[in-house]
């Protein structure tokens, strides 16, 4: 097999759950000629959704094991919290995917699972795609790979965090919500000039929420269970705000998001250097889904390979995303 194996069958993506991501995917989906919706699959029901796309078929979350030979990958738009630890597992039994599960503390387990149910199924399955982990996970591997003498810092924001939002939301009490990852003004300048300051993850973020409460919930429970929240907020200094249904409505619909990866240090002790690599989002989940949308193309590639278990970004050679040809990458690109 050759490491872009072409055919004029349009790769084949069902997408599991049809939120802000899964929106996003289909959409990104319409920009890649070489791929199709060949499904959409909701716990919701079908008959609800509006899928962008004229003849999109919608099922029912059930009906996604009997469609098993219709499938070339799903992508899985759950959240991390609760979704996707349980339908990666179980679904990389019988398909090959593509998860965004963006738990840095948990990947490793996240990763064992997903692996033990791929190679049992000789199906290819990737991990915690998107722009972190993805995109800035292979940037602080290039930064540390190219400059040893030196120090790797990462800052998120100012965004909304599609996983931390989807964490407040599933707090006994809240009706709805969104959290924005603040990165600390004075942290960014220090590392930006070159130094290697040792900064704590407190001293280099912070978190703001915006909360709706349901009708009779206790405020203050609801702030202590968020800014107690392991993994997601008791190592930041942490805001909540409690609004109304319209205000968050008014002002808070929009998903911007971004950040930067900064490699400061030395390839000899008097020339010092620095890499960053920055990203400016209108829309988080649309970014989102278009890495995943390129990850899936390299996926179906692995698979027919005969690569199977579970990968990461840092397993995945970048051709492998591009629908174009090893030639072409050659000619234009090299």
């Amino acid at each position: 097999m050759t490491q872009h194996a072409s055919s004029s069958t349009p790769i084949r993506i069902g997408i599991v759950g049809y939120g802000n991501l899964g929106r996003g995917v289909e959409a990104a989906i319409a920009k890649n000629p070489d791929m199709r919706v060949a499904g959409i699959y909701t716990r919701r029901a079908p008959a609800s959704l509006q899928p962008q796309g004229q003849g999109v078929a919608v099922h029912a979350m059930d009906d996604l094991m009997a469609h098993q030979g219709q499938l070339d990958v799903l992508i899985l738009c759950g959240g991390s919290k609760d979704d996707l630890p349980e339908q990666s597992p179980r679904l990389a039994a019988s398909f090959s995917l593509v998860d965004s599960f963006d738990t840095h503390a948990r990947i490793p387990e996240h990763f064992a699972a997903v692996d033990a149910a791929a190679q049992c199924g000789k199906t290819t399955a990737l991990i915690s795609a998107g722009w972190d982990p993805g995109m800035f996970s292979l940037n602080r591997l290039m930064g540390e790979a190219l400059l040893p003498d030196g120090a790797t810092y990462t800052f998120w924001g100012k965004g909304l965090s599609q996983g931390h939002s989807d964490a407040i939301r599933r707090v006994a009490g809240v009706a709805g919500g969104v959290q924005y990852t603040i990165p600390v003004d004075e942290a960014v300048e220090r590392v930006r000039a070159g130094g290697r300051p040792e900064l704590t993850t407190r001293e280099k973020h912070r978190r703001e929420c915006f909360v709706v409460l349901k009708e009779g919930a206790d405020a203050e429970a609801v702030r202590r269970e968020i800014v107690g929240m392991p993994h997601y907020f008791d190592q930041y200094d942490t805001t909540v705000h409690f609004i109304g249904a319209d205000e968050l409505a008014r002002d808070h619909a929009a998903m911007p998001h971004g950040g930067f990866v900064i490699r400061s240090g030395n390839s000899s002790e008097q020339a010092q250097q620095v890499i960053e690599y920055h990203l400016k989002l209108d829309s988080n989940p649309e970014f989102t889904a278009s890495v995943l949308v390129a990850y899936a193309r390299a996926v179906h590639r692995l698979q027919q390979m005969g690569q199977h278990g579970c990968k990461t970004v840092f397993d995945v050679a970048p051709g492998l995303l591009s629908p174009r040809s090893p030639a072409e990458l050659r000619a234009d690109l090299l």
